[in-house]
């Protein structure tokens, strides 16, 4: 039996791995980018590339990236005021082309900034109000989660990632610009890019759609406990830690719902050993 074919809308820091992952367990993988300069790459790692640009217009081949049976949507909102009315301009394209695609399961790569810091623990539902996000980028996504999942044609299911990290993404690599460890008590969601790749793949191999489920790996750090690591494991001086500023508000995300549907194990369960091992 043919495996389904997958098209990636946004083949970057998670979407390339994650596409060389598909191809080496017998996908065809079709895959976006808005650099010209990668085509050649995405080409030479097995990846059908097409230059694809969603703004205010639709630049570029999307018809044929929907030539397709499964599509993973991983194309950030932005972060400044218009991040909102940009994403949301960005999603309506899609879904007008997705009306006359073979297209019927998405996957939409979101974020857990879609939460209110409620100063506890936060499940899917508490992702209830666009408007309570604690960021434009925040709102932006909860809002085309709606708009993607209100869709009938295709069934929707969105993984909300915590913080990335992982390779290039090295905690080392923030502590040299940092004056100071801000909110040291704060406690971290963080995910290693392996297990973003590991849940697509699982979600993809067991067909489910029509979901929502957050991604955070399962011990939450303080700040100050993270960066700590961090420093003595890659012989980098501590910056001073901040004293006397009150408890910033928090959230920490439950991946319970992940773990318990798909029967998910975090190949890095703990963000201490990542910044440890450098991974």
């Amino acid at each position: 039996m043919n495996k389904e074919r997958i098209s990636i809308l946004g083949c970057g820091w998670l979407g390339m791995p994650l596409a060389r992952k598909l191809i080496d367990d017998g996908y065809r993988v079709k895959g976006s980018t808005t650099r010209s300069e990668k085509l050649d790459l995405m080409k030479s790692e097995g990846i059908e590339p097409s230059l694809v640009k969603l703004g205010d217009r639709v630049e570029g081949d999307l018809k044929g990236l929907l030539d397709t049976d499964i599509l993973v949507v991983d194309i950030p909102p932005g972060h400044g005021d218009d991040a909102v009315e940009h994403h949301v301009a960005q999603i309506s394209h899609l879904i007008d082309a997705l009306g006359d695609s073979p297209v019927r399961s998405v996957l939409f790569v979101s974020s857990t900034s879609v939460y209110p810091s409620l100063n506890r623990e936060v499940v899917e539902e508490d992702a209830a109000d666009p408007d309570a996000a604690d960021s434009p980028a925040g709102r932006a996504l909860l809002y085309v989660e709606e708009m993607l999942r209100a869709e009938s044609g295709f069934r929707t299911t969105v993984v909300r990632f915590s913080g990335l990290i992982g390779y290039d993404r090295n905690p080392a690599k923030y502590l040299l610009r940092m004056k100071e460890v801000a909110d040291p008590e704060q406690p971290m969601n963080l995910i290693h890019r392996d297990d973003c790749i590991a849940i697509i793949m699982e979600i993809i191999r067991q067909g489910t759609w029509g979901e929502v489920f957050n991604a955070s790996g399962e011990q939450h750090p303080k700040r100050k406990e993270f960066y700590a690591v961090a420093a003595e494991s890659h012989g980098l001086a501590l910056p001073p830690v901040a004293v006397g500023a009150p408890v910033k508000p928090f959230r920490i995300v439950s991946s319970r719902k992940l773990v318990d549907m798909l029967g998910y194990r975090f190949l890095h369960p703990d963000p201490l050993v990542v910044a440890r091992e450098g991974k």
